[in-house]
């Protein structure tokens, strides 16, 4: 075998195997090993006492970790959480440590049914757990939390480059459709102090929103509304904001969403899709498989899809809505500002 032969094996190697760092770093969030260390360095021994794990295989997780930089390793037997892991801890600003938790122990069996997904066009959530979308999380607490959880974590990544690249305060009202705990709305109208806001979600996503509004300090000018975006939204405000929402549906049910939408707007009123633009073409950059790993975990968990800016457009002109500005951001989302087509 040629040198550059077996350079690139090792390289497709490295690819494949390693998933193994993922589960890693899951198992470092369930056993809360950033809230353990938060207070200074400690002994495997002391950890496996904490944790009620095995101390050999401890050691080991704990060797492994400082190998992908979550960790560093001591004299004494003893370990120490980085920066970098310090993000998997439950109260530190950035945590993704429901995300993490969610990405190993949920999405794990349904990235398992990438070929079922391809060969079939359905999800392979519905597989695994015999529901598809959320469905199931009605009936499955633990999972919903987890689930609504992980859901802030990334919004709460996105929420302050949404609310500095964007002008809200231009809006008196804003309805956040599919916002989850309140994470966006809080910091929307945090950004927009004259504004009021309404979260509107399934009841079970919205299960600790009321408290996490009240400790953003916005409690007050926010209603926290249950429902289904397919059925209706919260008539009369001036902006509708749906981020990360049409990416978990199929155009279908994007469409039907966004009929919803339309149907509360005003001529006035402005719809703001926060999500992802797909790149016409694809490239081997790291950029470009950010979108894709995104794009194919919406086939596997939804049987649905990131889309181009292409395709957005289709979207909403067949709602009744037109595309008058696009927003980058600088964490690779974009707000697609659309409003009511004339005649429609």
């Amino acid at each position: 075998m040629h040198q550059d032969e077996l350079a690139r094996a090792q390289e497709l190697l490295g690819i494949v195997t390693g998933s193994w760092m993922a589960q890693a770093a899951r198992v470092a969030a369930e056993l809360d090993l950033a809230d353990l260390l938060a207070d200074g360095p400690r002994t495997a021994a002391d950890l496996a006492t904490a944790t009620g794990a095995h101390e050999p295989s401890l050691r080991r997780l704990l060797r492994a970790l400082v190998t992908i930089g979550v960790c560093t390793e001591l004299d004494g037997d003893r370990f120490a959480v980085t920066p970098t892991g310090r993000l998997l801890g439950s109260g530190a600003e950035g945590s993704v440590r429901s995300w993490t938790i969610y990405w190993g122990r949920y999405l794990w069996d349904e990235w398992a049914q990438l070929l079922h997904s391809v060969t079939t066009g359905r999800g392979g959530r519905e597989v695994v757990t015999g529901a598809a979308h959320f469905e199931g999380l009605g009936d499955d607490p633990e999972r919903a939390a987890v689930f609504n959880a992980a859901m802030a974590d990334m919004t709460r990544l996105s929420s302050r480059s949404i609310v500095t690249g964007y002008d809200f305060s231009r809006f008196a009202r804003v309805v956040d459709v599919g916002g989850g705990y309140g994470e966006l709305i809080g910091a929307v109208l945090a950004a927009a102090p004259a504004a009021t806001g309404v979260l509107f979600d399934l009841p079970h996503a919205l299960a600790d929103a009321r408290a996490h509004l009240d400790k953003a300090g916005v409690g007050d000018r926010c209603e926290v509304v249950a429902g289904s975006f397919f059925e209706r939204v919260p008539a009369g405000a001036d902006a509708y904001v749906l981020k990360n929402v049409l990416h978990d549906w199929d155009d279908a049910d994007s469409g039907r969403i966004l009929a919803t939408c339309r149907a509360a707007m005003a001529p006035g009123s402005r719809l703001l899709v926060v999500e992802r633009l797909m790149p016409e073409r694809m490239e081997p950059v790291e950029s470009h498989r950010s979108f894709a790993r995104s794009d194919l975990t919406m086939m596997v968990a939804h049987a649905a899809q990131e889309r181009t800016l292409a395709d957005f457009d289709r979207l909403l002109r067949a709602a009744g809505l037109r595309v008058d500005a696009v927003t980058e951001l600088p964490t690779g989302l974009h707000i697609v500002e659309a409003g009511v087509a004339a005649g429609s």
